[in-house]
């Protein structure tokens, strides 16, 4: 763990002091589960339930936000069963799925979300086309329900394809009134209606939160930064965490900490929940 300046550790100095009220949001992939070529095996790391269950006596409430539909996240994460276990305690566990369109409570167990958004049909559509442009045709393409996913992490050349794809899928996103989202070998494509940033700020305002963490690792979570920062402004306790790989730096200049993966995330979480432990015990 590394703190990028004195002012990182004494904004998680303030969180500790403030962890009952505090509510921590993590990304997904990249931040609880490793990032692997097939997204379906993107399991959650096995040391997390563990984490998860600890950090939650500490806390007010523990929210996953990703990009992914609520079930798959559930499914792969396990979440179902964290979601028990933050119970026994009296906490809740929210997931946020597809950017915030979908939703799912430990005490609401059933899945709310919006209709796929328009033009992601006609989007579809003309998709093929634009691969073979880019000459990305075996690109692998998942439909999310809400949103399309271009991955291109399996191709002989990832970046290079990545590169290729990005100003058509820009363009054809444009046209078809939808929203470009670029991330670790993958282009995501979705409504303009919600983002993790607008998921933040909900969570802060109905929990009446004091402090918010939130972890992740990718271009999609900048949005998730800048409401955290935005929290700090307004008086809240906060804490930006990087979960820095090779392949992605783009938030390690938006945040008060970086570390290593899933693996650093699951240790800073575990930090905090004996931190706040200690403190709580002491006063």
């Amino acid at each position: 763990m590394r703190f990028s300046s004195v002012e990182g550790e004494q904004r998680y100095d303030a969180l500790v002091r403030v962890a009952s009220r505090t509510v921590v949001g993590l990304d997904f992939d990249g931040t609880l589960s490793p990032i692997v070529d097939d997204p379906a095996q993107a399991h959650i790391h096995p040391d997390a339930p563990a984490v998860l269950a600890a950090l939650a006596e500490e806390v007010a409430a523990i929210a996953v936000i990703t990009g992914r539909p609520a079930r798959q996240a559930l499914d792969l994460g396990g979440l179902e069963e964290v979601g028990d276990a933050l119970a026994a305690v009296g906490k809740e566990l929210f997931v946020f799925g597809q950017y915030g369109n979908e939703r799912w409570s430990s005490s609401h167990r059933r899945i709310r979300g919006t209709r796929p958004p328009r033009g992601l049909a006609t989007f579809e559509r003309d998709l093929p086309r634009a691969l073979r442009s880019a000459g990305a045709t075996d690109a692998y393409v998942e439909d999310k329900g809400l949103a399309v996913a271009v991955h291109t992490r399996r191709l002989p050349d990832p970046e290079g394809a990545f590169d290729r794809l990005l100003p058509p899928l820009r363009e054809l996103a444009d046209r078809h009134g939808l929203v470009l989202e670029p991330g670790r070998s993958v282009i995501e494509v979705r409504s303009a209606g919600s983002h993790k940033g607008m998921v933040v700020h909900r969570l802060a305002e109905v929990l009446g939160a004091e402090g918010f963490l939130f972890a992740g690792d990718d271009l999609g979570d900048v949005e998730a930064f800048e409401a955290v920062e935005e929290l700090a402004r307004d008086g809240l306790a906060t804490l930006r965490v990087c979960s820095a790989s090779d392949e992605q730096s783009a938030l390690v200049a938006l945040s008060d900490v970086v570390v290593h993966g899933p693996v650093g995330v699951l240790d800073l979480l575990g930090r905090l929940a004996e931190d706040a432990r200690a403190a709580r015990t002491a006063s």
